[in-house]
């Protein structure tokens, strides 16, 4: 079996197992979804949504994270993993929107990486869960999963990402992407699957016996 063969394996299950795909990430506009995807890293959306709930019904648009300053900013999200560096991103994100954008999200990959802390997978979120642009976000996990289900080489997020672009259609990115999330925590763990027992590394690689050895992101 190929991988052009996999990735249709793929497709068909991750369609069935997930029809529908919601945002994880809990948000009231794009910008709030940009200052969750910012928070996100090194942190679970479940830790995040729970801050975020306390934050977004009073403070939602970069103005107010401004007004805020760093160190309410920092006491705001202190429960989050790298709380000060973090609080220090948004700061400057929204200073930096106010000044340049008037408070706007840009709507280009380009624009949204040389804002403060925002990173090539945080653009792609945003652009493919923000703005419906065509996006394949590319975390650790789905770097994790490609490689078990044979998808890529994984020599790093990048050739992760050029090989998925390359395997599946460009309508299927946006919901792929979440799709994988989703599947890959409900059923292929990292400590818990190994490559070995759930339904798309058993289709995948039926006369596999050993646990696959990823490499990391």
């Amino acid at each position: 079996m190929n991988e052009v063969q996999r990735a249709k394996i793929v497709l068909k299950i991750l369609n069935k197992t997930y029809p529908r795909t919601p945002i994880p990430l809990k948000h009231r506009n794009i910008f709030t979804l940009l200052i969750s995807v910012l928070l996100s890293a090194q942190c679970t959306d479940v830790n995040v949504n729970n801050v975020t709930k306390n934050i977004y019904p009073k403070y939602n648009k970069p103005e107010h994270f401004v007004k805020l300053g760093r160190k309410k900013i920092e006491n705001l999200i202190r429960s989050i993993g790298i709380f000060r560096i973090k609080a220090k991103s948004v700061y400057n994100l929204s200073k930096t929107l106010v000044e340049k954008y008037n408070g706007k999200v840009p709507k280009t990959f380009e624009e949204l990486e040389e804002l403060p802390g925002v990173g090539h997978k945080t653009a792609s979120v945003v652009m493919s869960q923000g703005f419906g642009y065509p996006a394949f976000p590319i975390d650790t996990h789905i770097h994790r999963l490609a490689q078990r289900w044979g998808l890529t080489n994984g020599k790093n997020v990048i050739q992760t990402e050029e090989d998925l672009k390359r395997l599946f259609p460009k309508k299927y990115w946006n919901k792929l992407h979440l799709q994988i999330i989703y599947y890959g925590r409900e059923y292929c763990k990292a400590r818990e699957c190994y490559g070995i027992s759930c339904k798309i590394c058993t289709s995948c690689y039926p006369k596999r016996k050993k646990p696959v050895k990823t490499k990391k992101a």
